[in-house]
C-alpha cells in the first residue's frame, strides 16, 4: 500500500500591507495639505501620486494577491489606479483633451465614495485602524464631491483638514505593522478584534 505524504507550504513572503498603506497615506496628506489651502498643485503631489501613491499601491495589491487576500487585492490595486487617474485627469488636457468639468469630478469622486463605503462595512471585520482610514477616506470622497458640486470652497478646504487626518490614520495603520512585526508585540496598537 501506498504511503501518502501531507505537503505543508508555509508562505515566508513580507506583509504588503505597510507599503500601501504608506503610500496611500503620505500621498493623500500631501494632497489634502493643497486642499486645505496650505501650498498650491504642483509637480510634487503628481508625483507622488504616480509613483508611491500609485505605483507602490499597485505592487502591494499585487502582492496581497499572492497572499490570497482579496480585501487588500482590491483596496491596494483600486486605489493605486485611482491616484494614476487623478494624475492622468489632470495632465491629459496638456495633450488636447477638455480639461474635467467640476461637475464631472463630482461624480468621480462620488463613485470614489460609494465603493470606499463598501470596502468601509469590509474593514468592520478586520481592525479599528482600518476602520479609522475607510471611514475617513468614504467621508473625504463625498465631502470632495459636495465641494465639486456646490463649488463650495469652504467645504474643500474642510475636506482638505478631514483628508489630513485620513492619510496620517493610514500612516499610523503602516507604521504600526512594520513596528508591531519588528518588535515581536504590541508597540501600537492596531485595535485588532478578538
Amino acid at each position: 500500500m501506498a504511503e501518502v505524504q501531507m505537503l505543508s507550504i508555509k508562505d515566508t513572503t513580507a506583509n504588503p500591507a505597510p507599503l500601501g498603506l504608506l503610500g496611500f497615506g503620505m500621498t493623500t496628506v500631501l494632497l489634502n495639505l493643497h486642499n486645505a489651502g496650505i501650498f498650491p498643485f504642483d509637480a510634487m503631489i503628481l508625483a507622488m501620486g504616480i509613483f508611491y501613491g500609485g505605483l507602490a499601491q499597485i505592487i502591494a495589491g499585487i502582492m496581497e494577491w499572492k497572499k490570497n487576500n482579496t480585501f487588500g487585492a482590491t483596496a491596494f490595486t483600486s486605489y493605486g489606479l485611482f491616484w494614476l487617474t487623478l494624475v492622468f485627469i489632470q495632465w491629459l488636457p496638456k495633450f488636447g483633451f477638455t480639461p474635467s468639468s467640476t461637475f464631472s469630478m463630482g461624480f468621480y469622486l462620488l463613485m470614489w465614495g460609494i465603493f470606499t463605503g463598501f470596502l468601509f462595512i469590509g474593514s468592520l471585520k478586520i481592525n479599528k485602524a482600518l476602520q479609522v482610514v475607510f471611514g475617513t477616506l468614504t467621508l473625504l470622497f463625498f465631502l470632495l464631491a459636495i465641494r465639486d458640486f456646490s463649488g463650495n470652497e469652504a467645504i474643500g478646504r474642510f475636506a482638505g483638514v478631514e483628508g489630513i487626518i485620513c492619510g496620517l490614520s493610514a500612516i499610523y495603520a503602516g507604521l504600526a505593522q512594520v513596528l508591531n512585526e519588528l518588535y515581536g508585540k504590541t508597540i501600537m496598537t492596531l485595535g485588532v478584534k478578538k
